[in-house]
Order: structure tokens, then C-alpha cells, then sequence
């Protein structure tokens, strides 16, 4: 693992790289958002409205904006050129976990503890749909890079994929987002604009997170019963590929690499591992002495990801290792040359 930047901070929960600029948001359990430029290692600003933890932040890819969500059920859309919120959007009764522009549409998924995901128009400024279902804390939730799909995952110990075709059919302008709000409260939170495709049960305890494959019909998973999971699914069906073990407590979170075939994954038990997705193998662990790991973001272009622990955040490449041709290693050398850790 070649280290490009690390910071001390108060505890991070959630992360997002920008597409194009060397840049990282990193949302604290102290309530701040900082935003660094990791290449060259500096803060360049810090956000602070939220009351409390903040565990979801998430980079528009073509907008000057990110989408931040906490412990103050508020999700707020944030103009970083303007340095500001614009607005704040509510509806969710308890923490949210997760926050997630969609890559087409003026959308904003959110997960939250009060077992509901929702979907948003950040233009009009309106929840356009509730997907109920789940019935324990929702941990996270993501479109898929796509398709009209959803996924996410539950303490109730499932993953599910969410059909969200018919939102797409219907006119996205602010009028007809308040008649669906009307109506989806006379429904009492029916969700008629989305549907439950798959349920994947398999994992024995709550499961912290779930990711879509970028290209390839697979679904990683991971969860408090130690496990790493992968799921394939077709047109009418999903099921369990393999079961990847080797993590000594709840694995936090579990990404695919944006360009390889490996899955990252990391812990509460102070480590990353990579794994090899065509061996389903375990490759490299890297540790750290006493931080537990909550949260990972890969990188949509490029080979960086990062990782958020108790006392801050990692930002870092995975690179073969000169000795093992086919192995990825962890080391702070890469070919003679060491990357200094800010």
C-alpha cells in the first residue's frame, strides 16, 4: 500500500473523492467536513453546519457541489465554490448513514436509521420516493453506475436491490414532485415509484455495507458476522457467489477496485485487505496499531482510494509488488522511491 497523504482528525465516517481535481472530502464524527487537496496535503476548507456526526458526504460529479448527511437527520447540498449550504433537505426520522448524487439524474439517495432509504430531486428540492422494506437500521444505499437500480444493506441482515425504473418515467419538474410527495404521503410511505428486484439474504448478523460492481453484475457485501460476501445477478435472479474470510470483527466497509480485480475491504479490527475477485482470495492485509477502520472510497478514474479510521484518514495507491509479480503488496516503496506521509 503506497501511502500518498494521511490526516490526524477526529473520527471519519464517511468520505468522497472529486472526479477531477485532487481532491477529498472527509465527513467527521465531530460534525466537520473538511475538504483537502491530498497531493499537495493541504486544507483547503472546512464546512460546520451540521449538529453532530456527520457519516455521509458525497462529490456531484459534473457540479460544484457535495451532498452531506448526519446524526441531525438533516441532508444538506452544499456550493463549495460559493463556500456555503443552499439548502436542506428533511424528511428522515433518525441518523443518516449514507448520501449519494446519481450520476444522470438530479437525484440524492440517503440511507437512515429509520429503516427507510429515500430518493430526492435536489432540484426541485423534493423527496420523490421512499423505499420501505428494510426493518432494522439502513446502512447504506447507492445507485448502481447504469442501470435503474438501487442497492443497500441492512442490520436486519439482507442486502437488497431496488428497481427504480418508473422514477425515471415520470417528469422530474417541481410541480409534479410535490403531487408524488402528496401522494406518497397519502400512501404512508407506500413506494410505488420503486420496487424490491432481490433480496440476499446469507450474512448471519447486520450488514454494514454494500457496493455494485462498476461494470460486471456482482454485488460485494460485508457485515458484522466478519464475513465479505460477493453476489452475482441476471434479469430474474441473485445469488451468493463466495464467502471471503479472514477479518476479526465487523468489516466496516467493501468496495470494488474502479479498474482491477480485487475487492478492498476494512474493519473494526484495525485492518484493509484486498482480495483477489476472479481467485476469491485474500492477497494483502495492511494494519494499523489502534485505530478501527469505518469507511472506504475508491477513486471513479483513478488508481487512489482511501480509508477513514478512528484518528483520520489514508489516501493511498495499490501497486504489484516488485516480488511478486502477481500479487498486490502494501509497502511505502515503490520501486526505489518513497512517498512521504504528511
Amino acid at each position: 500500500m503506497l501511502t500518498k497523504f494521511e490526516t490526524k482528525s477526529n473520527r471519519v465516517k464517511g468520505l468522497s473523492f472529486h472526479a477531477k481535481r485532487p481532491w477529498i472530502l472527509a465527513s467527521l464524527h465531530s460534525g466537520v467536513i473538511q475538504l483537502w487537496d491530498y497531493r499537495m496535503g493541504t486544507l483547503i476548507d472546512r464546512f460546520d453546519e451540521h449538529d453532530g456526526p456527520v457519516r455521509g458526504v458525497h462529490f456531484h460529479m459534473s457540479q460544484p457541489l457535495f451532498v452531506s448527511g448526519g446524526d441531525d437527520y438533516k441532508i444538506k447540498v452544499w456550493n463549495y465554490k460559493l463556500h456555503r449550504c443552499l439548502f436542506t433537505l428533511l424528511g428522515h426520522l433518525d441518523y443518516i448513514r449514507t448520501v449519494q448524487f446519481h450520476h444522470e439524474h438530479p437525484w440524492i439517495v440517503s440511507a437512515s436509521d429509520d429503516q427507510t432509504i429515500r430518493i430526492w430531486n435536489w432540484q426541485s428540492r423534493t423527496c420523490i420516493s421512499v423505499l420501505t422494506g428494510h426493518n432494522h437500521y439502513v446502512m447504506c444505499a447507492s445507485f448502481h453506475p447504469k442501470e435503474d437500480l438501487v442497492v443497500s444493506a441492512s442490520l436486519d441482515q439482507t442486502v437488497r436491490v431496488w428497481d427504480i425504473g418508473s422514477l425515471k418515467k415520470k417528469t422530474a419538474s417541481p410541480v409534479d414532485d410535490i403531487l408524488r410527495l402528496s401522494q406518497m404521503n397519502t400512501d404512508l410511505f407506500g413506494g410505488v415509484d420503486a420496487v424490491v428486484k432481490y433480496v440476499l439474504e446469507g450474512h448471519d448478523r447486520g450488514v454494514n455495507w454494500a457496493a455494485f460492481h462498476p461494470t460486471l453484475p456482482l454485488i460485494v457485501s460485508g457485515a458484522d458476522d466478519r464475513q465479505v460476501k460477493l453476489w452475482r445477478m441476471n434479469e430474474t435472479k441473485a445469488w451468493e457467489v463466495d464467502t471471503l474470510r479472514g477479518h476479526m470483527n465487523n468489516v466496516s466497509c467493501v468496495m470494488f477496485h474502479a479498474k482491477q480485480d480485487i475487492i478492498v475491504s476494512n474493519s473494526e479490527d484495525k485492518s484493509i485487505r484486498v482480495w483477489d475477485v476472479t481467485k476469491r482470495t485474500g492477497l494483502q492485509t495492511f494494519r494499523r496499531e489502534h485505530d478501527r477502520f469505518w469507511i472506504l472510497s475508491v477513486h471513479p478514474e483513478m488508481n487512489v482510494l482511501a480509508a477513514g479510521h478512528d484518528s483520520g484518514m489514508i489516501v493511498f495507491k495499490l501497486e504489484r509488488a516488485p516480488c511478486f509479480c502477481s500479487e498486490w503488496g502494501f509497502s511505502v516503496l515503490c520501486q526505489g522511491s518513497v512517498f512521504k506521509v504528511f
